[in-house]
């Protein structure tokens, strides 16, 4: 039988603030989400038609975890067959901008890559 495991007597330090809030973000398709919902809120077949790579099974785990978190809230909407609406929080929509700041370093990055690739291209023809 092991030794029992002491407890520390060491006081845990601060969270980290940008942890904290790239933790909001972390699972596939989460920033996604987020910016499609950005503008109104989507019912859960907007949303598959609005990001057609993502599976059902994906796209139900992320809106729960994102409504966990406070990101998202759901509206159960009075239809027939019943139906649900996702909207961003107040919380959700803080992270608008930062979402919107990796999109353009994400397209200078593609737009970087292009010119690479063309550059490379060229050279082989002409060599």
């Amino acid at each position: 039988m092991g030794l029992p495991v002491r407890k520390s007597k060491v006081i845990p330090p601060p969270a980290c603030p940008l942890t904290e809030s790239l933790a909001l973000l972390r699972g596939a398709w989460a920033p996604n989400v987020i910016w499609f919902l950005s503008a109104e809120p989507r019912r859960f077949g907007e949303l598959r038609h609005d990001i057609p790579r993502i599976s059902a099974r994906v796209l139900s785990a992320r809106l729960r975890e994102l409504e966990s978190r406070g990101l998202v809230s759901r509206r159960l909407l009075d239809t027939s067959p019943p139906s649900a609406e996702y909207a961003l929080t107040e919380l959700g929509r803080e992270l608008l901008p930062a979402i919107s700041a990796l999109a353009r370093v994400g397209q200078k990055l593609i737009a970087e890559w292009d010119s690479r690739a063309s550059v490379g291209k060229k050279a082989r023809v002409v060599g």
